[in-house]
């Protein structure tokens, strides 16, 4: 019984050395090189932004080459919207289902690397057995009826001749790398979306605020009208316009609060809530949103490596690279060991005793010789996936980089957008007032004093709206370069190492 366990080890041992040193068959995995150009847009953009007075119109500097804060949300210098954003990572159920998936990829990962190695089972199978009369009985006693005990240990073993097994587990670590990419993406995506929600709730808040001082100062001017009317200065038709342009602007009201309600809804899911708790998260002022004077600007060079989405699908053209291994190993020789070991007896008390024991080795070597070309099939098909994961690792590039240029065209653009919507809101502040005054001296009918309202109204709304654009759009020139995660200190195994 000793030779039998040490030329089972023996085979194993050898078997092992010949995988460890064979080939591996397939193509070996290359990460492609991203586009050959120094800049995101076809015309070169200014180094910094136009600068205007008043709150969120700072003029902002590009920083080519700066680095990108993991926690970029917190260069809006707001506390409440730090929290709202700590909250919705550590609270929605959407990124711990990303959790759960990259748990899940990394399991079967070390499932599949478990296959490269002998497996073991140990087996104890007693046996109640009948034998037929006409057939002599294997006992002394010559009992037709008996027990058998057996106690066996068996030793299996593929060696990876041709490295299918170890394409395998290159797949599999490249399927729980795409997981891992696909869980900071999800995570910079919740990010921006609570980011970019509270600033659109800010911007209603700020529209609907401006909407019932109008329509308080639309009210005041009734009023007025109304004492002109009772004095014989005016008619009835001024009064009648007035009241119009005051129902006009208390219209804007109900779809500026509709819009704020449905806004706290979508925040209070974001941060793993229901809408009913949407009285528990603070309110954002957009008046206090600071505006950041610099802004990050990665170099195109490095953006391949910094897209969460870039790479995850680079990941997902590794584990395709990797198939075509699997597939062509799959129609190459393949060896199979097997060995066991093990006892007999008719009692388990006389398990162990001398004769009692046994053991067996056997190897198969295969290789496929018909198969109507079944195997030649899914090399193929392996193949083609090959080139459907690069066109769409390509795709997934020049979106990037699409997302990117249109980000910086928005910056510069919004900016000269605010002056203009400043400029507007300040014309319309003294048309209104000149156009009052003169009403009031009886220089101008009543219709003047009318559209220079309605024009007040319309440029107080837009010059939020800028505002909030502005912001908006650092928030998504932080998203487009990939959020920071390669400077966080609590990456996943899998991302460690992985940044630029």
């Amino acid at each position: 019984m000793s030779r039998g366990p040490m030329r089972v080890g023996s085979l194993c041992v050898v078997a092992a050395i010949v995988a460890l040193t064979g080939c591996t068959a397939g193509p070996d995995f290359r990460v492609p090189q991203p586009p050959a150009v120094d800049r995101y847009t076809a015309q070169d953009l200014p180094a910094a932004t136009t600068g205007t007075p008043g709150p969120g119109g700072e003029a902002q500097r590009f920083a080519p080459g700066a680095p990108v804060d993991p926690r970029w949300w917190q260069a809006f210098g707001s506390g409440a919207l730090d929290r709202l954003v700590e909250d919705a990572l550590a609270r929605n159920p959407d990124l711990k289902s990303a959790d759960a998936a990259l748990e899940a990829a990394r399991a079967l990962a070390q499932a599949q690397q478990a296959t490269l190695w002998p497996s073991a089972d140990l087996h104890l199978q007693p046996t109640r057995q009948s034998i037929a009369a006409s057939t002599s009985s294997p006992l002394a006693s010559g009992a037709s009826i008996y027990t058998l005990h057996t106690a066996q240990l068996n030793i299996a073993y593929s060696p990876d001749l041709f490295g299918g097994g170890r394409r395998q587990v290159e797949n599999a670590r490249a399927q729980a790398k795409t997981q891992a990419f696909q869980r900071e993406a999800a995570r910079l995506t919740l990010a921006n979306g609570v980011v970019a929600t509270a600033i659109q709730e800010a911007s209603t808040r700020a529209q609907r605020d401006a909407v019932r001082e109008m329509v308080a100062l639309a009210a005041e001017q009734l009023d007025a009208v109304r004492r002109q009317h009772a004095a014989g200065l005016s008619g009835p038709a001024d009064v009648a316009a007035q009241e119009a342009t005051q129902a006009q602007v208390a219209a804007l009201a109900p779809p500026l609060d509709k819009q704020l309600a449905l806004l706290r809804d979508q925040l209070a899911v974001l941060t793993g809530r229901t809408p009913a708790e949407a009285n528990d998260l603070p309110e954002i002022d957009l008046r206090q949103l600071r505006m950041p004077a610099t802004l990050p600007l990665s170099l195109p060079s490095h953006l391949v490596r910094q897209r969460p989405d870039v790479r995850a699908a680079e990941a997902q053209l590794e584990a395709a690279n990797a198939q075509i291994g699997v597939a062509t190993a799959a129609r190459l020789p393949s060896l199979n060991l097997t060995a066991n070991l093990g006892i007999s007896a008719l009692t388990l008390g006389q398990l162990g005793r001398a004769g009692s024991g046994f053991w067996g080795v056997a190897g198969d070597l295969a290789q496929p010789l018909f198969d109507a070309g079944a195997l030649a099939r899914r090399e193929e098909a392996a193949r083609a996936g090959e080139r459907q994961a690069a066109a769409q690792y390509r795709s997934t590039v020049l979106a990037a980089f699409q997302n990117v240029a249109d980000t910086l065209h928005a910056i510069e653009a919004d900016a000269r957008a605010l002056l203009l919507a400043q400029q507007f809101d300040a014309a319309a502040e003294r048309s209104w007032q000149i156009a009052r005054g003169q009403w009031q001296a009886g220089a101008v009918a009543y219709p003047a004093v009318q559209a220079a309202q309605q024009a007040r109204v319309q440029a107080g709304l837009s010059l939020v709206q800028a505002r909030a654009a502005r912001h908006a759009d650092v928030t998504a020139l932080f998203q487009a370069l990939g959020g920071g995660w390669w400077e966080r200190t609590d990456l996943p195994p899998e991302l460690v190492g992985q940044g630029r």
